[in-house]
């Protein structure tokens, strides 16, 4: 298995027999729920779109998997999402195929999507690696794999020593206690299950890698090995184990 770390989505490429695009939440429709906060901002999923198909143009993938949250009003559609939901999966489609695994901000999507577009959402392996939005708990299958899932959000936030900082989308692997987490032994004691946190596609959807870990909101997070996790920037740029983090933090 080949990883490709893409800066520009940020988006992952995992080559085997099949060479897959992974994308995570999009989140189309967001600035809808902002107006409703007070911040109006004009919609930007055009941009988005933009920027998600030349991403697929670049990397040439067989097909396209998106880890959820494509959407992002809860518990139902807005407006906006309603009139741009088609015309974005309508260029999506028109470029690739691809396979949606819902989010917990996904409520309703199934309206837009066709036949064999829309995944379990606990997961399931394709070409070797599970996949799911990472809400939910992992369906026992994925265990023994390495599971990519999205719903984090991680960011990583670094500091020097004359005071510049860095907030920089990132991925998060570690591995996973398979016990706690409800899943079955691999089969092959030669496999272990490892986790990798995707972060967001949206622009403005980030959060501190070191809330994530001090403050889990998922099975997932809540059941990682936080003592082998390790940070890598969007652009595949290697930072190094969450111990640094944690040690910049403190001062």
């Amino acid at each position: 298995m080949k990883l490709e770390f893409i800066g520009d989505g940020p988006a992952l490429v995992i080559e085997s027999r099949e060479r897959i695009l992974v994308v995570a939440d999009l989140h189309f429709g967001i600035e809808a729920d902002l107006a409703t906060h007070g911040l109006h901002f004009k919609s930007h999923s055009t941009e988005r779109l933009v920027r998600l198909l030349a991403t697929i143009d670049a990397t040439e993938p067989d097909r396209l998997i998106l880890l959820g949250d494509v959407k992002h009003s809860i518990p139902s559609l807005t407006r906006q999402e309603f009139v741009e939901l088609p015309t974005i999966l309508d260029a999506i489609r028109s470029r690739i195929p691809f396979l949606v695994f819902p989010g917990n901000h996904d409520i309703g999507i199934e309206r837009f999507l066709r036949d064999g577009e829309c995944a379990p959402k606990n997961g399931a392996v394709i070409d070797g690696t599970g996949y799911l939005h990472g809400h939910m708990y992992p369906a026992p299958e994925l265990s023994g794999h390495l599971i990519i899932c999205g719903h984090h959000h991680p960011m990583a936030c670094l500091h020097d020593d004359v005071g510049c900082s860095l907030q920089s989308p990132a991925y998060l692997r570690a591995g996973i206690d398979t016990a706690a987490l409800g899943l079955p032994e691999p089969e092959d004691s030669g496999y272990t299950s490892r986790v990798l946190f995707m972060p967001a596609f949206n622009e403005i959807a980030g959060y501190d890698i070191l809330k994530i870990t001090r403050d889990p909101f998922s099975p997932l997070s809540r059941c990682m090995k936080t003592g082998d996790a390790e940070i890598i920037l969007a652009d595949g740029t290697y930072i190094g184990p969450l111990s640094l983090l944690e040690h910049d933090d403190s001062g």
